[in-house]
């Protein structure tokens, strides 16, 4: 099997999974905040991918790492399973759903940018078409249409929002480069993340056990949301271009987008609408294939 052919199914796993981010959660967090919901689903993250580590003899993979790969991989926990999912689920949890899903999928088009400037990749049209309409579905989203006013609900969440996403981003790209076996890698992160999320839940919160309405959220979240999703998206920037698998990420808005008006009566606005389809199309006019490629 081809490698970009691999890419392409390893991001769709990835799609299916993430588009219950919003889903998890709103109902997840009935009790718990962000901290506490956090560390929960970091926890569980965490013990399975161990386990999983364990039972298939991956253990001795950790006998290679050295130091540096400890830091590193350390640093990268802290972007892409701690910073991203905290200020996310601080969003679901205080600003409308619609306008925190737009914002969050702003990462796959900074995605783009960071490949150009840390990867080296080339900037091409089509790059440079996703790049500009899915801002431009970010700015019809955020302003509902009227590009005099910006009418954010909390603009000081959305902004962390907006961070957070930056902060996957550069997560995923420097990422690319890493050879280690991928459920190990993801311990590591979720073993890091686990470990900042109760400090901070310590600093800014309090240790609190969830409700029963949490549980299964929790376990959802923790084994296939965030656990195994990580280990789908390693493989898939191992197959294929970080900017090629971009696009495809742009589904699962879509996806989310249907959840939170149906299970949680988000507004319906025209303008949601039209900014998702902007950053869509963005999408697909990036994967497009060249003539020749």
């Amino acid at each position: 099997m081809k490698n970009k052919t691999k890419g392409t199914l390893y991001v769709l796993l990835c799609i299916a999974l993430w588009a219950l981010i919003p889903v998890v959660a709103k109902m997840g967090q009935t009790q718990l905040d962000n901290h506490q919901f956090l560390f929960w689903s970091s926890l569980v993250s965490f013990v399975v991918l161990a386990l999983s580590v364990t039972f298939t003899g991956n253990l001795k993979e950790f006998k290679t790492y050295q130091l540096k790969d400890w830091a590193y991989l350390s640093f990268l926990g802290l972007l892409g399973t701690y910073i991203y999912y905290l200020f996310l689920y601080l969003g679901y949890s205080k600003a409308i759903g619609m306008e925190v899903l737009v914002v969050q999928y702003t990462w796959p088009i900074l995605i783009v940018v960071f490949s150009i400037f840390i990867l080296k990749e080339r900037l091409n049209f089509k790059k440079s078409i996703a790049i500009i309409l899915g801002f431009l579905g970010v700015l019809i989203v955020l302003t509902k249409g009227d590009f005099q006013n910006i009418h954010i609900s909390n603009a000081p969440v959305i902004a962390l929002v907006g961070a957070g996403a930056a902060s996957f981003a550069l997560f995923s790209v420097l990422s690319k480069n890493i050879k280690k076996e991928p459920l190990g890698v993801v311990a590591v992160y979720f073993f890091v993340a686990t470990v900042a999320s109760f400090i901070s839940m310590m600093f800014y919160s309090g240790f609190a056990t969830p409700v029963s309405s949490e549980v299964f959220p929790i376990l959802l979240n923790g084994i296939l949301v965030n656990g195994f999703s990580y280990v789908f998206w390693l493989l898939a920037l191992r197959s294929a271009e970080a900017s090629y698998l971009a696009p495809f990420t742009f589904i699962t808005p879509v996806l989310s987008a249907i959840y939170l008006i149906v299970l949680f009566d988000e507004p319906v606005v025209i303008a949601y609408g039209i900014g998702l389809v902007f950053v869509v199309v963005g999408g697909l006019v990036n994967s497009l294939k060249s003539r020749g490629s």
